[in-house]
């Protein structure tokens, strides 16, 4: 039966292969959302505006704008879950540093696209009031509402996984998390590698020197955000 939320809520689903289009219609359709489409990186950009979609399921490879030109665009408007027909591994990481929440690899199966759909929805549908509006650990911030970090009143850049995955850390320091949980918690989902979760910790931990805390490395466990020694 179809949740109350999907009932309320728009995808947008841009590809240029007409049978994908119609597949994913189809099972988003049947897990009660409204479903719109896109054949091309023109018409999807026209849509987004006229549309104003809760989450855009984005093909990589299309006519005109393609799908990275178009998550580039939209990000922090709108959820993003990339469609890439690619074995490698380069579109699902170009995507996600320049905004995408998710990705799905060619060919897949509609179920899971559909668990993963509702999995970057449940995130966005998480109201602000629920999540402490600034956490400062030493002599870092992050403030919740605005997304922003800040090392000695420095603000630093972040992706927005980057962001999520600091986000659970400060939300929970000290704590042990492993890989998995991880991925539950900043991604929302357990599809990604393990090692997606290595390469963002290396990055933040870069990003955090000066701030009197660190992501230590829990061996055989997994990590946790406690204060520098």
């Amino acid at each position: 039966m179809a949740s109350e939320e999907a009932e309320t809520e728009t995808v947008l689903v841009a590809d240029d292969e007409k049978h994908i289009v119609e597949l994913v219609s189809l099972y988003l359709r049947r897990a009660g959302y409204r479903v719109e489409t896109a054949l091309d990186g023109d018409e999807t950009l026209r849509k987004v505006r006229d549309f104003r979609p809760a989450l855009l399921v984005l093909d990589v490879m299309m006519p005109g704008p393609d799908g990275l030109e178009i998550c580039r665009k939209v990000r922090g408007r709108i959820p993003v879950l990339l469609l890439t027909a690619r074995s490698s591994d380069i579109d699902k990481i170009a995507g996600l540093r320049l905004g995408a929440d998710d990705y799905v690899t060619k060919p897949f199966n509609p179920d899971e696209l559909v668990a993963r759909v509702d999995a970057v929805l449940r995130r966005a549908r998480v109201e602000p009031e629920t999540r402490p509006e600034r956490v400062r650990l030493g002599d870092l911030e992050v403030d919740m509402g605005s997304r922003e970090t800040r090392v000695c009143g420095r603000t630093v850049p972040l992706t927005p996984k980057e962001f999520e995955l600091l986000a659970t850390f400060v939300r929970l320091p000290n704590v042990v998390l492993d890989r998995d949980r991880l991925l539950d918690l900043a991604w929302g989902t357990s599809f990604y590698a393990l090692r997606t979760v290595d390469v963002h910790v290396a990055r933040l931990r870069d990003k955090l020197k000066g701030s009197g805390v660190r992501i230590e490395t829990v061996w055989g466990t997994g990590y946790r955000l406690a204060a520098e020694v």
